[in-house]
């Protein structure tokens, strides 16, 4: 199939979880005899701190400067293209979605990749500005990042008709055991960019155990931090990291911890890329709890749950042989379950599907 995707970003992973997921589902798409064109708004932001320039064979990123720059090449890719997809957070989402709406491709597609967000600003009745007032409802299937009642909050705010979760994953190739880095090693390490919205769980579950070991090494890495944030004499920050550099992040510290924004995990059903990353890396994870977390790694088994400071505590008293069978655990479930490739092979599934639905002729 062709796939055209209107999305934020592909081509810089700064400050943003999309770029990482794209990377890893197109090239496993590829792989798969499909083609993938990838647009996406040439901003300064992403500009300034980009980490790929080029797609793998079969794919193709079309960076533009304005939507009436990208206009003509988006109408000539969506004539012959087998699907079109609308992500959350693209630059154009609207503009984007009324043409693809517009167009004779037989799959139209939604993937909300932020849904959460989505939902509670729905909630609190403000616009969201990557989907118009039409809503979800004219797309012949939209997937969500996010999965259980975020499905409903799709259908009842958007007007969405076919809503079906598609998880984050992880790039084997990208993420695995690699030996640990001086400078990132660390006894938690906590990888992400900073979010209001994630610094009361952080606080709890980083920061106060920082302060109550002052004999442990704790390293943070990620974008947009503030000058006023809690540092301590034992926290040390690493500036945002591209992909290739995670797998050592990860594996230069004896437990990595999960913190997941607090809209996400009041929905539940939301793990985080960094969830599969470190796990293929074979590190140990420690995460706050939400609802569905077992369905990804079984608690106590392939991770570790933290729902307060003494359990932080608690886990990094684990002697190291234990924490590295659990770290073998979830690379196993890793490998076995979140690929890119398994996403990619779910995607296409849902898409045959979806095809199928709106075209009963060609099924």
């Amino acid at each position: 199939m062709k796939l055209v995707i209107f999305g934020l970003t592909v081509s810089s992973s700064w400050g943003n979880g999309h770029a990482t997921l794209w990377r890893g589902l197109i090239s496993a798409l590829t792989a798969r005899g499909h083609r993938v064109v990838f647009f996406e708004r040439d901003q300064p932001f992403y500009a300034s701190q980009r980490d790929l320039l080029e797609l793998p064979p079969g794919a193709e990123l079309r960076l533009y400067a304005s939507w009436e720059e990208a206009l003509p090449h988006a109408r000539r890719h969506l004539r012959d293209a087998d699907v079109g997809m609308v992500t959350s957070y693209c630059a154009d989402g609207i503009a984007a979605g009324r043409l693809l709406l517009g167009s004779s491709v037989p799959v139209k597609s939604f993937y909300d990749m932020d849904t959460p967000v989505t939902l509670e600003r729905a909630e609190r009745g403000e616009p969201v500005e990557y989907i118009g007032p039409e809503g979800l409802g004219d797309y012949d299937i939209v997937l969500s990042y996010t999965g259980g009642e975020a499905l409903t909050g799709l259908r009842r705010f958007f007007g969405a008709r076919h809503t079906v979760p598609l998880y984050g994953s992880v790039d084997p190739r990208v993420h695995h055991p690699r030996p640990p880095k001086a400078h990132y090693q660390g006894h938690l390490s906590y990888l992400g960019t900073y979010a209001a919205n994630r610094q009361q769980a952080l606080e709890r579950l980083f920061l106060e155990p920082a302060r109550r070991m002052p004999e442990r090494r704790f390293v943070i890495g990620g974008a947009q931090y503030p000058q006023d944030f809690a540092w301590t004499d034992n926290l040390y920050f690493v500036q945002h990291l591209p992909p290739s550099e995670h797998p050592s992040f990860f594996c230069s510290s004896a437990l990595t911890l999960n913190v997941t924004r607090a809209p996400m995990a009041a929905m539940g059903w939301c793990p985080s890329g960094r969830l599969f990353e470190a796990a293929a890396c074979g590190t140990p994870v420690l995460s706050d709890a939400w609802e569905g977390l077992e369905s990804f790694f079984l608690p106590g088994e392939e991770i570790l749950l933290a729902h307060s400071t003494e359990d932080v505590l608690e886990a990094l008293r684990l002697s190291p042989e234990e924490l590295a069978r659990m770290g073998r655990r979830a690379r196993e479930r890793a490998l076995t379950e979140h690929t890119a490739d398994r996403r990619a092979e779910e995607l296409v599934r849902l898409l045959d599907g979806a095809a199928h639905v709106s075209n009963p002729v060609r099924s």
